[in-house]
């Protein structure tokens, strides 16, 4: 497999040049699957290695986590504009990662990410008092009633669709063999200064009915 042939969305993290994260260069050839000139022996010592590396990298956040001066966390997670997107998709692919390899783990995934969040926010507070209800929830979303989001959207009763139709209609949606996200992309391009000035429209309208009803 060349570079060429990686997912759009995987360009920056597969780069060959990228400096050596918690894979080596050489790691990430043999993952993709860019080198394949290896025995049988030679891939298990990879795969090894590749393993011990990944466990040492989840110790090291506890040390990270404790110890790493907030200056540098900052910097960390102010990647430039070009790798911003990448980046982000690297933080929901840590959270996936790790989310998949916890099941079936000792400790639930939801219970370690509740305690995680609440460890940050007393970080954030400078006090171990703070104290906060993290929800995780997963829900898969079932079937919908197509006819009811169509006429809900013709109708204009954004309010009116759940989360769940949202997310169903838009899956349906990159099903059909006449959607084209690219030509969507163009076209809802063609349609962001509209949007935004009947939104701006919208705020001024109800700062005016909010100063009769109030002044």
């Amino acid at each position: 497999m060349s570079q060429d042939d990686v997912p759009e969305s995987l360009q920056t993290a597969a780069d060959s040049d990228r400096p050596r994260g918690i894979l080596t260069p050489s790691d990430r050839d043999f993952l993709i699957g860019r080198k394949t000139d290896y025995t049988d022996h030679s891939k298990k010592q990879k795969r090894n290695r590749i393993r011990r590396r990944v466990r040492n990298a989840i110790l090291d956040f506890s040390i990270l986590f404790e110890y790493m001066e907030e200056r540098d966390r900052e910097t960390v997670f102010d990647p430039d504009d070009e790798d911003r997107d990448a980046y982000t998709r690297g933080i929901t692919d840590v959270l996936a990662f790790l989310h998949l390899g916890t099941m079936g783990y000792h400790t639930p995934f939801k219970d370690m990410l509740s305690e995680g969040v609440g460890k940050a926010e007393q970080r954030l507070a400078g006090s171990n008092y703070r104290m906060v209800d993290v929800e995780f929830d997963v829900e898969p979303v079932g079937q919908i009633d197509v006819d009811d989001v169509v006429e809900k959207l013709e109708n204009e009763e954004f309010a009116q669709l759940t989360d769940e139709e949202l997310r169903a209609f838009v899956r349906l949606l990159t099903m059909s063999d006449g959607f084209s996200p690219e030509d969507t992309r163009e076209e809802i391009r063609d349609h962001v200064d509209e949007f935004a000035e009947l939104v701006s429209e919208s705020d001024e309208a109800r700062e005016r009915k909010l100063e009769e009803l109030t002044g």
